[in-house]
C-alpha cells in the first residue's frame, strides 16, 4: 500500500511541477519517487 501511496504523489507532484510534459514528467517522478522512499514519508 504505501508503494501506491508514494507513486500517486510522486505522479501529482511531476503533473503539477512540469505541466504534464513528457520525458521531464518521467525524470521529476523518478525524482520524487526515490526521495519519497528515501525519507520514509508513507512507511
Amino acid at each position: 500500500m504505501s508503494k501506491l501511496l508514494r507513486g500517486m504523489a510522486a505522479g501529482y507532484g511531476a503533473r503539477k511541477m512540469t505541466g504534464g510534459c513528457g520525458c521531464s514528467g518521467i525524470i521529476v517522478f523518478i525524482i520524487l519517487w526515490w526521495l519519497l522512499g528515501h525519507f520514509g514519508i508513507f512507511k
